[in-house]
Protein backbone atom coordinates (compact mmCIF):
# COMPACT_ATOMS: atom_id res chain seq x y z
CA UNK A 1 0.00 0.00 0.00
CA UNK A 2 1.63 3.64 -1.07
CA UNK A 3 -0.14 6.57 0.31
CA UNK A 4 -0.66 9.99 -0.97
CA UNK A 5 2.39 11.43 0.64
CA UNK A 6 4.68 8.95 -1.21
CA UNK A 7 2.47 9.65 -4.71
CA UNK A 8 3.04 13.28 -3.99
CA UNK A 9 6.80 12.62 -3.95
CA UNK A 10 6.88 11.11 -7.13
CA UNK A 11 6.80 7.27 -5.94
CA UNK A 12 7.30 5.00 -8.07
CA UNK A 13 9.33 7.41 -10.51
CA UNK A 14 11.47 8.58 -7.60
CA UNK A 15 11.87 5.36 -5.72
CA UNK A 16 15.46 4.28 -4.77
CA UNK A 17 14.88 1.59 -2.06
CA UNK A 18 11.50 -0.10 -0.77
CA UNK A 19 10.89 -1.75 2.43
CA UNK A 20 8.06 -3.26 4.32
CA UNK A 21 7.12 -0.46 5.95
CA UNK A 22 9.04 2.02 4.52
CA UNK A 23 10.37 3.95 1.14
CA UNK A 24 12.90 5.62 -0.05
CA UNK A 25 12.50 8.87 -2.74
CA UNK A 26 14.55 10.94 -4.21
CA UNK A 27 12.94 14.43 -3.90
CA UNK A 28 12.73 16.07 -7.09
CA UNK A 29 13.52 19.41 -5.72
CA UNK A 30 17.19 19.13 -4.34
CA UNK A 31 17.43 21.54 -1.03
CA UNK A 32 21.41 19.86 -0.65
CA UNK A 33 22.77 17.04 -3.14
CA UNK A 34 21.22 13.99 -2.20
CA UNK A 35 17.98 14.91 -0.32
CA UNK A 36 15.46 12.36 -0.44
CA UNK A 37 11.99 11.67 1.55
CA UNK A 38 11.75 8.33 4.20
CA UNK A 39 8.18 7.83 3.87
CA UNK A 40 5.96 5.50 5.88
CA UNK A 41 3.87 3.39 3.52
CA UNK A 42 1.13 3.64 6.63
CA UNK A 43 -1.86 5.75 5.97
CA UNK A 44 -0.50 7.25 9.55
CA UNK A 45 -0.92 11.38 9.54
CA UNK A 46 0.52 10.62 13.22
CA UNK A 47 3.95 9.50 14.31
CA UNK A 48 2.42 7.85 17.16
CA UNK A 49 -0.38 6.19 14.53
CA UNK A 50 2.71 3.93 13.08
CA UNK A 51 2.35 -0.33 13.31
CA UNK A 52 4.96 -0.75 15.97
CA UNK A 53 7.07 -3.17 13.30
CA UNK A 54 7.24 0.30 11.11
CA UNK A 55 9.55 1.85 14.18
CA UNK A 56 11.58 -1.25 14.50
CA UNK A 57 11.98 -1.44 10.53
CA UNK A 58 13.05 2.53 11.14
CA UNK A 59 16.26 1.49 12.59
CA UNK A 60 17.67 0.23 9.29
CA UNK A 61 16.16 2.11 7.01
CA UNK A 62 17.96 4.69 8.71
CA UNK A 63 21.48 2.81 8.58
CA UNK A 64 21.04 2.46 5.22
CA UNK A 65 20.38 6.19 4.28
CA UNK A 66 23.60 7.19 5.94
CA UNK A 67 25.95 4.43 5.23
CA UNK A 68 24.69 4.89 1.40
CA UNK A 69 24.82 9.14 1.84
CA UNK A 70 28.17 8.91 2.73
CA UNK A 71 29.50 7.01 0.47
CA UNK A 72 27.48 8.87 -2.07
CA UNK A 73 27.78 12.11 -1.37
CA UNK A 74 30.89 12.65 1.92
CA UNK A 75 28.35 14.48 3.89
CA UNK A 76 29.47 16.50 7.25
CA UNK A 77 25.85 16.42 8.78
CA UNK A 78 22.68 14.60 8.22
CA UNK A 79 19.05 16.40 8.68
CA UNK A 80 15.85 14.67 8.97
CA UNK A 81 12.91 17.14 9.33
CA UNK A 82 9.67 15.15 9.75
CA UNK A 83 7.46 18.69 8.72
CA UNK A 84 3.78 16.90 7.37
CA UNK A 85 2.34 20.53 7.12
CA UNK A 86 1.48 19.90 3.58
CA UNK A 87 1.94 16.21 2.78
CA UNK A 88 0.27 14.35 5.78
CA UNK A 89 1.51 11.05 6.29
CA UNK A 90 4.24 10.05 8.09
CA UNK A 91 7.61 11.03 6.41
CA UNK A 92 11.02 12.45 6.80
CA UNK A 93 13.06 14.84 4.86
CA UNK A 94 16.48 13.51 4.57
CA UNK A 95 19.47 16.35 4.48
CA UNK A 96 23.09 15.78 3.75
CA UNK A 97 24.56 18.79 5.02
CA UNK A 98 28.10 20.20 3.83
CA UNK A 99 29.93 23.15 3.78
CA UNK A 100 30.40 24.61 0.33
CA UNK A 101 29.32 22.25 -2.57
CA UNK A 102 29.08 18.41 -3.69
CA UNK A 103 28.74 17.18 -7.44
CA UNK A 104 27.77 13.48 -8.42
CA UNK A 105 27.79 13.32 -12.09
CA UNK A 106 27.13 16.78 -13.90
CA UNK A 107 25.04 17.69 -10.83
CA UNK A 108 26.43 20.44 -8.60
CA UNK A 109 24.57 21.70 -5.46
CA UNK A 110 25.56 24.05 -2.67
CA UNK A 111 24.51 24.06 0.74
CA UNK A 112 23.32 27.54 0.92
CA UNK A 113 22.09 27.20 4.66
CA UNK A 114 25.47 25.67 5.73
CA UNK A 115 26.78 25.76 8.81
CA UNK A 116 22.93 26.72 9.83
CA UNK A 117 19.27 25.31 9.07
CA UNK A 118 18.97 23.90 5.89
CA UNK A 119 17.36 26.73 3.82
CA UNK A 120 14.53 24.92 2.38
CA UNK A 121 12.88 27.42 -0.23
CA UNK A 122 16.23 27.72 -1.96
CA UNK A 123 16.34 24.00 -4.18
CA UNK A 124 17.37 22.87 -7.42
CA UNK A 125 14.61 21.57 -9.43
CA UNK A 126 15.85 18.03 -11.06
CA UNK A 127 14.93 17.76 -14.86
CA UNK A 128 13.85 13.81 -15.58
CA UNK A 129 17.36 12.94 -17.03
CA UNK A 130 19.22 14.67 -14.01
CA UNK A 131 16.67 12.53 -11.44
CA UNK A 132 16.75 9.28 -13.34
CA UNK A 133 20.68 9.28 -12.88
CA UNK A 134 20.49 10.79 -9.24
CA UNK A 135 18.42 8.27 -8.16
CA UNK A 136 19.63 5.40 -10.60
CA UNK A 137 23.40 6.43 -8.60
CA UNK A 138 21.62 6.22 -5.46
CA UNK A 139 20.66 2.58 -5.97
CA UNK A 140 23.73 1.66 -6.88
CA UNK A 141 24.94 1.98 -3.82
CA UNK A 142 21.85 0.52 -1.78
Amino acid sequence: MINQTAKRFGYPVTLIQEYEHWVVLLREQQITLGSIVMCAKSEATEFSALPENAYSEMGSVVGDIERVLARAIGYEKINYLMLMMVDPNVHFHVLPRYSGAKTVGDLTIEDHGWPAAPQLGNTRDLDAQERDELRNYLRSLW
